[in-house]
């Protein structure tokens, strides 16, 4: 808005600028919008770069999966420690799935395999996953459970 003000000697015309409320308020409108978007996309994509794995040189993505395959392992062992107790000598993988031991249906899940080893009451469970590329920044951790329930990674 334009004001025009003379003055009373004529001496001249001054030109006086004021500006309006309404272009202020709709630029200060804006620009809180691009700071609060900017500080948004800053804590986003901090948090996804600190978000945690589970084991070191694993994806984000793959929590899940080794979750499950930890919980499969556990079952795995759980139901040798029965059927060694009540058999008197360890059994197969297929054993503990046909006998109805443990309710898993399958020796796998997400592109691990597992397998029993056995040696009198000893016996060791693993999970185990082919080996990633070797330009991959991923790498599939392989697991072990023995009759003590301690679960290890392993090579």
């Amino acid at each position: 808005m334009v004001v025009l003000i003379s003055s009373a000697r004529g001496s001249g015309t001054v030109l006086l600028s004021v500006r309006s409320r309404g272009h202020n308020l709709g630029m200060r409108g804006l620009i809180s919008l691009v700071i609060v978007a900017g500080i948004s996309v800053g804590v986003y994509w901090l948090y996804m770069k600190r978000m945690p794995t589970t084991d070191s040189g694993t994806a984000p993505t793959q929590a899940i999966s080794l979750t499950g395959v930890r919980s499969d392992l556990l079952q795995i062992a759980q139901a040798e420690r029965g059927y060694l107790a009540v058999n008197s000598k360890c059994a197969s993988l297929d054993e503990l799935i046909s006998s109805g031991t443990m309710t898993m249906t399958r020796p796998q899940r997400d592109g691990y395999t597992y397998s029993v080893e056995c040696s009198g009451t000893e016996f060791t469970v693993s999970g185990r996953h082919a080996a990633a590329s070797p330009d991959s920044p991923i790498r599939y951790p392989n697991f072990a459970i023995d009759q003590n329930m301690q679960l290890r990674e392993v090579n």
